[in-house]
């Protein structure tokens, strides 16, 4: 737990702006007790001057979204992939064997295969994107 004495910064006088309206919503508050407590916020220096504003009020309840289920395959026909490995394989025994180039269809092979989706190891879209939680180094 953090120290009481310890200043607060806007974004918590923002939070603790929302709670209280939460609080006022739920028709603990009225309107002129609703606005003294949000006078008494913004003069709020300490997390101590905000605890005393929410002291008779009982504490929200955290709720967590319901977990989403991951989208299922389509429906008009399994999606099915070939083990690209095995067939390159046997293209370039065919090729050597029969002094034909076989081998050459491994292209046309790869560019359907990427054409159809991403593999197995690329990461997911976005990834180490935009989600704030990685730090510049050197700065």
């Amino acid at each position: 737990m953090s120290d009481p004495r310890t200043r607060i910064a806007d974004s918590d006088r923002e939070r603790a702006m929302a709670d209280l309206a939460g609080h006022y919503a739920d028709g603990r508050l009225d309107h002129e007790e609703y606005d003294e407590r949000l006078d008494a916020i913004w003069t709020a220096r300490t997390r101590a001057d905000l605890a005393v504003l929410f002291s008779d009020l009982p504490r929200p309840q955290v709720t967590y979204p319901p977990a989403q289920a991951r989208p299922r395959a389509r429906v008009d026909g399994p999606r099915r992939r070939f083990p690209l490995l095995p067939v390159i394989a046997v293209l370039v025994l065919l090729s050597a064997l029969t002094n034909a180039p076989f081998w050459l269809l491994i292209f046309p092979l790869m560019f359907l295969r990427s054409r159809r989706g991403p593999t197995a190891c690329a990461p997911p879209h976005g990834f180490g994107h935009g989600n704030g939680d990685y730090r510049r180094r050197g700065q």
